[in-house]
């Protein structure tokens, strides 16, 4: 029998930086009565040029914090540590993990693409589901410096997408959660034919499937929300409200790990 204080437990989301915010609201949406915190390692961004070690390194370390915060449950809100580090996560956690990949691969159908940074590329953890994939970390770049539109945007995107455009895809995969900020561009440069799919979603709709089935489903309103950052709070404050869709839901602080 599930103890109904563990009900108001907090849901534990993480990500290695701002990026993560858009599944996070993407699960506050789906779930608002869930108590969150959210942690971004914004000292140690990006981990998508970092290799497999260190990525399963540094993903641990956020994992093991977020375990002594007591969650519920976690939420891996980024592809490229769900690609390299998930097994791994799941080995050390008592509580029920949603990563971003596998949610996102089931709701694929049809002859599909996936752009994603480099890490999650090279992991080959769309592989089974798509004709092609590319690395965009130009686009990465360009969300972290608020650049989401303009001549040179279009530009960029019209390089990274020209082969799949070819390729004559009907869905393309943002298989990172900066890209959602590049949605109208990319839309644009591929067409109203091809579907767009999100982790956000998916994702947040997963991880009540697993609330549901662990009776962890918390019912009371008035959810507390924490986001946690391990550098730059000022530049998270603004950047990440990008991210977010609107100003940042609940307390903001440093965390050192």
């Amino acid at each position: 029998m599930i103890n109904k204080n563990t009900k108001d437990q907090p849901v534990g989301i993480f990500d290695s930086g701002v990026g993560g915010l858009t599944v996070a609201k993407a699960i506050i949406d789906e779930l608002p009565n869930e108590n969150i915190i959210y942690l971004g390692d914004t000292a140690r961004t990006p981990y998508g040029t970092r290799n497999k070690e260190e990525i399963v390194k540094f993903s641990l370390e956020l994992t093991r914090f977020l375990l002594k915060k007591k969650v519920k449950c976690l939420v891996v809100a980024c592809n490229t540590i769900s690609a390299n580090a998930l097994e791994e996560i799941i080995k050390i956690s008592p509580v029920p993990v949603v990563d971003v990949i596998a949610p996102t691969i089931a709701s694929v159908s049809g002859r599909a693409g996936a752009i994603a940074t480099s890490g999650t590329i090279s992991s080959g953890a769309y592989s089974k589901v798509v004709v092609m994939s590319k690395a965009c970390p130009l686009f990465v770049s360009l969300v972290e410096e608020g650049i989401t539109s303009g001549i040179e945007v279009d530009k960029i995107a019209r390089g990274y997408l020209l082969d799949f455009k070819k390729a004559k895809i009907d869905t393309l995969i943002l298989g990172c959660t900066h890209f959602p900020l590049l949605r109208d561009v990319i839309a644009k440069t591929m067409g109203s034919k091809v579907k767009l799919i999100e982790s956000g979603k998916p994702t947040a709709k997963k991880l009540r499937q697993i609330l549901v089935k662990n009776g962890l489903l918390r019912i009371k309103s008035n959810p507390r929300h924490k986001l946690l950052f391990t550098n730059n709070l000022g530049r998270v404050e603004k950047v990440g409200q990008n991210f977010f869709g609107k100003p940042l839901p609940g307390k903001i602080g440093k965390i050192d790990l």
